[in-house]
């Protein structure tokens, strides 16, 4: 019985081999790009959970690789960790955050008080008073705004969060299957990989591990200049400085100088004068150098890199920014490298090519025409 064939088989193709490839291509990029347009909201969560697994590999590396333990139990452990020590303190704060901002826009009076006083101590009037309330009443109406969208944001917060957690997860769990996947669809050669493993390692180390040194830092600093100049809450405004202080150009002087204004509305000028004295010379310079010392030992990343990449990243990615940022700069630069290098290369081996070999072709004229010419 002859096999069976397929009738269609034998129409053919109006494509060449080149044109089905470059239409190949071109299928699979609309088919990416259609898929990071419908997944664009959730794209922090893949970017947090790649920065995070670079963060915690070499814990992965130490305990499953190195001692042998169970892989599920060490992914499930880095989950932990990752709920314990980032998520709840971040919604902790926030919601801390939000509830004294709800208070202060209910209450209004309480600004304006601080505000007579400031007129009052410095014998300049700050605003007008009927701008003061209604700027006052302005935001009041958009903190109240606020608090009915807090139930949608909590949802889309809780998926972000679980999506981050389940590709974290299996980002571990499936390691080997991940990292080789990099290496075989990814159209850079094996160097090439390499360097921008190395980039995205050394941003990360710079740009996350450096960071929560620099802003741990300056938290301890901020809540002890504002105990020691008697600030109320000291420790709650410290711990917000922490967060405060991974945000580019602003920063803590967004928590220690409305301090430093409240002690002078209060009288309290001397205070108020060493709060700013402390912040300008000592936070914010250490600010400063901490971030370039760390940045150099920790990441081998130029300074310019880290603005820049703070700047470019919060814009597009918002928090998350300030590790992507500076990574899109650093591959950008890497991979201006390796363009100039290969294209080094290709000239080098053209010129080789053109080249004649052992001068044969010069001498094999002379020798053709010599007897002619006997």
């Amino acid at each position: 019985m002859p096999p069976l064939t397929d009738p269609l088989a034998a129409i053919e193709n109006i494509y060449t081999p080149r044109q089905r490839h470059v239409l190949l291509i071109a299928s699979l990029l609309g088919l990416g790009g259609l898929m990071l347009l419908g997944l664009a909201q959730y794209l922090t969560a893949f970017l947090g959970a790649g920065i995070l697994f670079v963060v915690f590999r070499p814990w992965w590396l130490a305990l499953v690789h190195r001692r042998r333990w169970n892989r599920r139990l060490v992914a499930v452990l880095l989950l932990l960790v990752t709920v314990v020590v980032l998520i709840i303190p971040f919604v902790a704060l926030s919601t801390l955050l939000i509830d004294r901002l709800v208070a202060f826009a209910r209450r209004p009076e309480l600004i304006m008080d601080v505000l007579h006083k400031l007129e009052h101590a410095t014998g300049f009037q700050i605003i007008g008073r009927q701008n003061v309330q209604q700027i006052l009443q302005q935001v009041a109406r958009q903190v109240s705004s606020w608090v009915p969208s807090l139930a949608t944001g909590t949802l889309n917060f809780l998926v972000i969060v679980g999506l981050m957690l389940f590709t974290m997860y299996y980002l571990f769990m499936q390691e080997t299957y991940f990292l080789l996947g990099l290496r075989r669809y990814l159209p850079f050669r094996s160097d090439t990989l390499t360097e921008l493993g190395d980039s995205l390692r050394n941003n990360v180390n710079a740009n996350v591990l450096g960071q929560v040194v620099v802003s741990l830092v300056q938290s301890i600093l901020t809540g002890l200049t504002l105990w020691v100049f008697a600030v109320p809450d000291p420790f709650f405004w410290g711990v917000v400085a922490f967060f405060m202080a991974f945000l580019p150009v602003l920063g803590t002087p967004l928590v220690w100088g409305p301090a430093a204004l409240y002690q002078f509305s209060q009288g309290n000028v001397g205070q108020a004068i060493g709060i700013l004295l402390v912040g300008l010379v000592v936070i914010i310079n250490v600010d400063n150098l901490l971030r370039i010392v760390l940045a150099k030992r920790m990441g081998d990343i130029h300074p310019l890199v880290t603005l820049v990449g703070l700047v470019l990243g919060v814009e597009i990615f918002g928090i998350i920014g300030l590790v992507v940022g500076p990574l899109l700069v650093s591959y950008f630069l890497v991979l201006m490298e390796v363009f100039r290098r290969e294209n080094r290369a290709a000239k080098a081996a053209k010129k080789a090519h053109a080249k004649p070999v052992g001068g044969n072709s010069g001498s094999s004229l002379p020798n053709a025409s010599g007897p002619a010419g006997a």
